[in-house]
């Protein structure tokens, strides 16, 4: 059966989105919706449907939405599809404050809507190449930097990018119980922050050093991974990725330890590095593209009814420790001493 999909917004995303979802058979684009009329036409004609102005009129023309909007409009977009028992995949961050990201969850409970989160990053080849090794991180450090781009203004850097990483991060810990975050960040733009940096401590004893910045000069995505069975690196920009595992050769020498070897010393000279571990390349599908992975997995959830790899749930998780991660920030100590300046600090009186 042929699924009746909308896209709610006309910006970038949302024109990719239309893009994926003209080329999927199994999916008929009934319309595209801006605020914007020349904008949600334009669109529309490049993939062959109609285009309305107000979101609502497409309730009922549509089995499902994507909600591509401005944040700060994500509920008063995505509500009406959800109290109709209409899915929606709404881009990331899920909302812009906890409280109405609870209250549409509740209501996709009531009426048994669907409700994926776009955290596409999910579906990039290089994490899905890294989550089968099902490792257990004891440290994972993050860098997303780019420059500035002029979008996503409406909210800081941390749900506009590092929100990926965070989530990305609560899938490897395995844990989204934190028990202490530790924050910086500076505002240079405007009023929200530009660049920030995270140290997360979780329940289970996997710490996450997350970094992001929307201010630097080139383009950067990269993640580490640190583990008793493995040291994982990835480059999400690039596609590629390298694990280091223990070889046999290691445990000699370990063995060598617990007896007491006098000639250790000899020995290791005699073994390069690169002998005593393992080093793998990750094999990458770049086959699919994460939007199309993205949208195949929203239309599987739609037809089974069952929740989609990341849910509304998981969408909530990242935005609670986003906003611990903020909140941390505003209360950051600049000069070091209780009576100093406290927060973002090109917003303090000097």
């Amino acid at each position: 059966m042929t699924l009746k999909l909308a896209v709610i917004g006309a910006g970038r995303m949302g024109k990719l989105h239309a893009r994926v979802l003209s080329e999927m058979p199994e999916v008929e684009l009934v319309g595209i919706a801006d605020v914007k009329e020349a904008l949600a036409a334009s669109v529309a004609a490049e993939r062959g449907c109609r285009c309305f102005t107000n979101a609502a009129d497409l309730v009922e023309e549509a089995d499902a939405a994507v909600i591509a909007v401005p944040t700060v409009s994500h509920m008063a977009v995505a509500r009406p599809f959800v109290a109709a028992g209409k899915g929606v995949l709404i881009e990331k961050p899920l909302a812009d404050d906890l409280h109405s990201a609870q209250e549409l969850i509740a209501l996709a409970k009531r009426t048994r809507a669907v409700i994926q989160v776009g955290h596409a990053e999910r579906y990039n080849p290089a994490v899905i190449a890294m989550a089968k090794y099902a490792i257990k991180p004891k440290f994972i450090e993050s860098h997303r930097i780019s420059p500035y781009t002029f979008r996503s203004v409406d909210v800081g850097v941390v749900l506009d990018m590092m929100i990926h990483d965070i989530d990305i991060v609560l899938m490897l810990a395995g844990c989204d119980r934190v028990t202490r975050v530790e924050a910086v960040a500076v505002n240079v733009i405007g009023e929200t922050e530009d660049i920030a940096n995270a140290r997360v401590t979780f329940a289970n004893g996997c710490v996450a050093n997350i970094t992001a910045s929307r201010l630097a000069i080139k383009s950067e995505r990269k993640m580490r991974v640190f583990s008793e069975e493995a040291y994982l690196s990835v480059d999400y920009q690039a596609n590629t990725g390298m694990v280091v595992r223990k070889s046999k050769n290691l445990d000699l020498i370990q063995m060598a330890l617990k007896v007491g070897v006098d000639n250790l010393r000899d020995l290791a000279q005699k073994i390069a590095y690169t002998n005593l571990v393992k080093i793998e390349q990750l094999v990458v599908d770049e086959t699919t593209e994460p939007l199309r992975r993205q949208a195949e997995a929203f239309v599987a959830s739609l037809r089974s009814g069952t929740p989609p790899a990341v849910s509304a749930e998981d969408g909530f998780a990242a935005m609670r420790l986003a906003k611990m991660i903020t909140d941390a920030a505003k209360r950051h100590q600049w000069d070091g001493v209780p009576d100093g300046r406290v927060g973002m600090s090109l917003l303090q009186d000097e």
